[in-house]
């Protein structure tokens, strides 16, 4: 088969390893691809954006398979001008990528049919949103309704903190923040579940815990991620049935009712309260760097998975995980997320330990150097028995390598092994 990975990220590296693994599988295209992809694929200067270009390339080449990695393509409906064309694809399309692309439709959705959610009010005048705050007086979350690259949510503890949310992300997300919502501030572990669904059957993967904030502790601003790990240690039976028979198949038959048939890949950002864990969020794609430590522990063929989803046959297969565990580190520019500088080389990139696997983000060639390119820069990811075992060897990897100004959180999976001494 020949195969078109479309983005430039860490999870878009991710996929073309585990894709080349397929014997399946005799070339990959990835478009725009970044220089750590340009090892195991043809990498074309095509933008995520350009969805004309895709679908022409595509065609041209006679790609038997396309997967898609980030969320503006698929809200834009890449999946629809594929399918229109005849081209096989994997994702969600345009209306179903709503799930992500407008946080007040996943809302509403889960009021409607019933699935867990903290409460929420929207506004389309950033007014009527501060009054709210103000009537509200209790910590709450502040989002933009479209997509905003993982930027768009503010967890306010105080009111003045709420109201500085309004105006800070209106300013910076216009046409994402046409919407805003105001929504309940939920107390306990996050976690996330994704889920293979065909728009009927679902299965989920193994969870992962992200770390979102950019220092140790859960410190400064937001990010994209600044690493991940799984499993979490929070995982039991009773909440895996619990969590697919409340929320991953209940998500599944509201969209298919609402004429949005669901294929892809089912992210849900869980919050596990008191009350039982309820939805935070739902994304459209793979997570990351989520991603960059599920797929490492898939032992099935992805494409096999691909196909079952795109043949509505994705009750009849068996999915396979290691039970290894997998810690991402991101090694980022320094100012990330911030304003950042570009262009420095990296060293330590090869002969890393066996355990070790390196994803990269934001990297570009200059002059046959590998340079940095991008906020989040490499995603490095040790594999081990143990959590413990895994991040050292993430760490290890981390340790090697080298760029200017590079920065990274050196306590991935903290609470993973404060919740293990609290044992």
């Amino acid at each position: 088969m020949k195969v078109l990975v479309v983005g430039s990220g860490g999870r878009e590296h991710t996929l073309v390893w585990k894709l080349s693994q397929s014997p399946r599988v005799n070339k990959i295209y990835c478009a725009p691809g970044n220089a750590g992809i340009s090892s195991l694929a043809e990498c074309v200067p095509i933008k995520v954006s350009d969805l004309e270009s895709l679908r022409d390339f595509a065609l041209a080449q006679k790609v038997d398979l396309t997967v898609v990695g980030p969320e503006a393509p698929l809200v834009a409906g890449l999946i629809d001008i594929f399918e229109e064309a005849g081209l096989k694809v994997f994702g969600p399309n345009k209306a179903a990528a709503q799930l992500e692309g407008s946080k007040s439709f996943a809302k509403e959705l889960m009021a409607k049919y019933g699935i867990p959610t903290g409460h929420f009010k929207t506004f389309t005048e950033p007014e009527a949103a501060k009054a709210y705050i103000r009537q509200l007086n209790t910590p709450c979350v502040v989002k933009v309704d479209g997509l905003a690259a993982g930027k768009g949510v503010v967890v306010a503890m105080k009111p003045e903190e709420a109201l500085q949310a309004v105006d800070d992300l209106t300013a910076n997300n216009q046409e994402a923040a046409a919407t805003l919502l105001v929504e309940e501030f939920l107390q306990g572990e996050e976690v996330t579940v994704m889920a293979f669904a065909d728009g009927n059957a679902v299965r989920p993967m193994v969870w992962a815990q992200d770390h979102k904030r950019v220092y140790d502790g859960d410190e400064g601003p937001n990010t994209g991620g600044m690493g991940a790990y799984s499993p979490t240690g929070l995982e039991t039976p009773e909440l895996e049935r619990q969590i697919y028979r409340e929320i991953l198949v209940p998500t599944v038959k509201a969209m298919a009712q609402e004429g949005r048939p669901f294929r892809g890949i089912l992210y849900a950002g869980l919050i596990l309260t008191r009350e039982g864990p309820k939805v935070l969020e739902y994304n459209a794609r793979f997570g990351d760097p989520e991603c960059q430590v599920i797929l490492p522990r898939l032992k099935s063929d992805l494409v096999d998975i691909i196909e079952a989803v795109l043949d509505g046959k994705l009750a009849n297969l068996d999915i396979s995980w290691s039970e290894e565990a997998a810690a991402c580190v991101v090694m980022a520019s320094g100012g990330y997320p911030g304003k950042y500088e570009v262009g420095y080389p990296i060293s330590g990139l090869e002969n890393l330990p066996q355990a070790v696997v390196v994803f990269h983000a934001g990297t570009t060639h200059d002059h046959g150097q590998i340079v940095t390119g991008g906020g989040r820069v490499l995603g490095i990811t040790g594999l081990g028995a143990t959590l413990e075992k895994a991040v050292a060897s993430a760490y290890s990897g981390v340790d090697r390598i080298r760029f200017t100004n590079r920065h990274c959180r050196m306590d991935i999976a903290w609470r993973a092994f404060r919740r293990q001494q609290i044992k």
